[in-house]
């Protein structure tokens, strides 16, 4: 199984969603960067289900650091979090042994791994394991931040309703670091809510789209062809479970300009290059040209609902029905936000590091 992501800084995620403990190792990063344990934590409640808007699995999700870390700073080795499971009812999963749920890596697995895979909750492909990668992310997002590189996602649209774009950045990603539910316009937020509400009693879910932006990123980083930023970065956001979408800039409404709308035209303010648009998302080439990167993920909607649905028994390939039990997400797009602003972190780290060397995240 391919589990790492990143060349030079990389990521590595394992664990179960109910085995004894789900995890990630971060490599490549620079020595003497500060690990600030409680901004993992607050990174890690983002993440968790904390509202009727999510599963009522509970978990702690308490990050402990066996290695890497000494004395509050980063010593150049890898870096394990671990986490455990402690809040798991496998027996909500018995059927599930044979029965593939539509919509999920049940049947995929199966054909992969012959029956061998833990698929209680998911397993390996279960969004449990993101955690792990939140734990690295804040450890990324927190060197960024020293060197003046800010990271920030709100949820776009859920439900059909839609949030208002990003209009003054800086003060946007700020204003979005400490909120659960990460929307810039409030009224929004409650609307999108309504409609999370609505499907959970019809037994339903809702998906959504996310918007990040990054802020202070230099020109010239990245490369062209096959390592752009924008190829890595999607690369890295389609692991994320229920990502069936990545657009930059414009996006795919930019089949539908002209040239002359849709390019970017520069013109300097104080020596330094400026545009008014950006139709492509800070990225030219494969490379960034010092504007804000811009890019949306889609969130498909939570693929464990409550209605009956048409499914095979996997081990006879006979038809059969299936009504999924347990606890489950009406929708996951505002928890999958911080996941976003992690994973989006851990490549623009992995990219300075090749562009830069090492030590300059220090």
């Amino acid at each position: 199984m391919k589990n790492t992501f990143g060349s030079s800084v990389s990521v590595t995620v394992f664990g179960e969603s109910h085995g004894e403990a789900i995890g990630a190792v971060l490599d490549g990063i620079a020595p003497g960067i500060a690990v600030d344990e409680e901004f993992i934590a607050h990174q890690m409640k983002l993440r968790q289900s904390v509202s009727a808007l999510s599963t009522a699995r509970r978990e702690a999700d308490k990050v402990r650091i066996v290695s890497g870390v000494f004395n509050g700073k980063t010593t150049g080795t890898p870096i394990t979090f671990i986490i455990e499971n402690q809040d798991t009812r496998s027996k909500d999963y018995g059927e599930l042994a044979y029965k593939a749920r539509p919509g999920h890596a049940d049947f995929s697995a199966q054909m992969k791994y012959h029956g061998f895979q833990d698929f209680r909750g998911g397993g390996h492909f279960s969004g449990r394991i993101t955690a792990g990668v939140v734990a690295a992310g804040a450890v990324a997002i927190s060197a960024l931040r020293n060197k003046g590189i800010t990271i920030g996602t709100h949820i776009l649209s859920c439900g059909g309703v839609y949030d208002r774009p990003f209009g003054d950045m800086a003060r946007d990603i700020a204003q979005l670091g400490d909120m659960e539910f990460a929307v810039l316009d409030s009224q929004k937020a409650e609307e999108m809510q309504a409609a999370i509400t609505a499907a959970k009693n019809d037994g339903d879910s809702v998906g959504g789209r996310l918007e990040t932006a990054v802020m202070g990123l230099p020109a010239g980083v990245g490369e062209p062809w096959f390592d752009t930023v924008e190829s890595l970065l999607a690369h890295a956001l389609f692991g994320i479970p229920a990502v069936k979408g990545v657009e930059f800039g414009a996006g795919f409404a930019a089949a539908d300009m002209l040239g002359s709308q849709c390019n970017d035209c520069f013109s300097s303010v104080n020596g330094a290059p400026v545009s008014e648009t950006n139709n492509n998302g800070g990225i030219l080439g494969g490379i960034t040209t010092g504007l804000p990167v811009l890019f949306r993920v889609a969130v498909k909607p939570t693929p464990s609902i409550y209605k009956e649905q048409q499914t095979i028994d996997i081990n006879t390939m006979e038809n059969t029905t299936l009504q999924i039990k347990g606890r489950h997400d009406p929708a996951i797009v505002h928890r999958a936000r911080v996941v976003v602003d992690s994973i989006t972190a851990l490549v623009v780290c992995d990219q300075l590091a090749m562009r830069f060397g090492t030590d300059w995240l220090k």
